[in-house]
């Protein structure tokens, strides 16, 4: 296993930063996850780091080792790198266990050798009992474990996957979530995974790194980029938070529909406006006015849908801002009520990129 590190890492076509001074450190063994909207630059990341395109500036190390820098890139079958490509890319004409041997028969090993590792991956993928049959035989899930055996063989230092589960159903892809997390769990090997899929990111992610616009935004923990995002942008692709802009009023309150709000993350500048994110999970949402005041907005109920297990609301307040609320079912209350919210401090947070 190895450490992958990008250095200022720049992709440029013409004029336009595809890639844009993206730096970033992968330490052996973990799970990195690239996640971002389609066009923000994660896929020709991962082009980058296997080594199919060149750095228009920038560096990306592997362990002590330049293999990729203007001028002077390492060819793609001299990295010792594993790719997965959204579409498996499995030779239809071969049996599933001639798709997951062929690079062992590549690298020149011995029967016994082969028949050993293939033996071992298929149980461990879970396909002992598919070895003899062909790719337009399988279900798109077993396809993709056939895929990842065929990795996962060849002991790569660097698993790379490109949108691996996009072409599953929606059961199917939560399957293969946990699929993904407990092999890498077993081989630990140094995987880089570009998804747009936020769930996807937070099931499978050691280290989630939030791109837009060709940069990261932020790199975190599923937990720090889902608690504590930093940017609008952040707070609004995952897990779409409600976004409040305010005066600020001093270090740690600002004034949102006429009301003092105090939150936290950082320390806000004495004059101008700051953006406060709030999941819609994290605001309380009350019939009658508390006694307590701090924190407590007045709004209007603007729509309520019941969702089974929960109540999903749109309510207004005094400055014209909708906000989403979400709570348990039993909070039934109607539209055009009259409503306060209660919102957290410490689940205010604070944006400052």
């Amino acid at each position: 296993m190895a450490s992958v590190e990008l250095r200022s890492l720049t992709k440029r076509y013409g004029s336009v930063a595809v890639v844009d001074g993206v730096s970033l450190r992968v330490e052996h063994g973990l799970l990195v996850c690239l996640l971002g909207p389609s066009g923000c630059g994660k896929t020709t990341t991962l082009r980058l780091i296997a080594g199919f395109i060149e750095p228009s500036a920038g560096q990306i190390a592997v362990g002590d080792r330049v293999v990729s820098a203007p001028g002077r890139t390492l060819p793609p079958e001299r990295r010792n790198m594993s790719m997965i490509f959204q579409s498996y890319a499995l030779w239809p004409h071969m049996t599933v266990a001639e798709n997951v041997a062929y690079g062992l028969k590549l690298r020149k090993l011995d029967r016994d050798t082969i028949g050993r590792k293939l033996k071992a991956i298929l149980a461990t993928t879970r396909l002992e009992a598919l070895g003899g049959r062909y790719p337009g035989e399988l279900s798109g899930g077993q396809q993709q474990r056939v895929a990842l055996a065929r990795a996962l063989i060849v002991e790569p230092e660097i698993l790379l996957l490109d949108e691996p589960l996009s072409n599953l159903d929606a059961n199917l892809r939560e399957e293969m979530r946990f699929e993904v997390r407990r092999l890498h769990d077993q081989y630990r090997y140094t995987t880089v995974y570009v998804t747009h899929d936020q769930s996807e990111a937070m099931t499978t992610a050691d280290l989630i790194a939030v791109m837009n616009g060709g940069r990261i935004e932020q790199a975190g923990s599923p937990e720090d980029i889902y608690d504590r995002p930093r940017s609008e942008f952040v707070a609004r692709f995952i897990g779409s938070s409600n976004i409040l802009k305010g005066r600020n009023l001093d270090e740690d309150r600002i004034e949102f529909a006429g009301t003092p709000l105090r939150c936290s993350g950082a320390r806000l500048p004495s004059s101008g406006e700051t953006a406060v994110s709030i999941r819609q999970h994290d605001i309380r949402l009350m019939p009658k006015a508390p006694d307590a005041t701090e924190n407590v907005v007045p709004a209007t109920v603007v729509r309520q849908v019941f969702l089974g297990s929960s109540r999903d609301y749109i309510v207004q307040v005094a400055d014209g801002t909708q906000l989403r609320v979400v709570t348990s079912a039993q909070d039934n209350i109607a539209q055009r009520s009259s409503v306060w919210l209660h919102l957290p401090p410490d689940r205010c947070r604070a944006l400052t990129g």
